[in-house]
């Protein structure tokens, strides 16, 4: 469960403050970046990147919880289509906040709050490509090691044949001698019944 928010709510109550993040949401959505207050900015973080990970998702039980939230479709689907499909890379931290100085009116902390619809860091980029190169040259020593294995069965297949010509006299043997076995063996109940007579 969510840990519950210290301090004042944003509105009157927490209807008020319901209403207040979604309509924040759904302009940062429509907008990709808002200015707004600190504090507001602050609560709106966690809030949009849940429908962020929702729109992810991409299936039509996340798509109801959204709207269930945002009213207005248009963002909702610019929100499933463009926004999720900017970040399918990114694990988390789909929002950046810039604080940019006080308001004039009543001095109020202000921030700029923005989606991050860059590609991944080029440190995430060099990370890929060294794993890649890794995966690569471990198949380059599997494919080294691959002749040797492969010379071993050929080593096999000679002393093969010779190992199937010694092993199929002993096998006709041991077929004539289970022959006469079997043979015997329906003679032997046969006399059985005579001698019981």
């Amino acid at each position: 469960m969510p840990t519950p928010t210290k301090g004042p709510r944003l509105g009157g109550g927490p209807a008020h403050e319901r209403l207040m993040l979604a309509n924040l949401a759904a302009s940062l959505f429509e907008h990709k970046r808002i200015t707004t207050t600190v504090t507001k900015a602050k609560r709106l973080k966690p809030y949009a990147e849940r429908l962020v990970t929702f729109a992810k998702r991409g299936d039509l039980a996340s798509r109801r919880r959204v709207l269930g939230l945002i009213s207005n479709k248009g963002i909702v689907h610019e929100l499933f289509t463009d926004i999720a499909q900017a970040v399918e890379n990114r694990d988390g931290g789909y929002t950046r906040i810039t604080k940019i100085g006080n308001r004039k009116g009543d001095n109020a902390p202000m921030a700029v709050i923005e989606l991050v619809l860059e590609p991944v860091s080029a440190k995430q980029a060099v990370v890929a490509e060294a794993t890649s190169a890794a995966k690569r040259d471990a198949d380059k020593k599997e494919a080294a090691a691959a002749p040797v294995a492969e010379e071993a069965p050929e080593a096999e297949a000679t002393e093969a044949p010779e190992a199937e010509a010694a092993e199929a006299p002993a096998a006709e043997e041991a077929a004539t001698e289970e022959a006469p076995a079997a043979e015997e063996a329906p003679e032997a109940p046969a006399a059985e019944e005579k001698d019981a007579k």
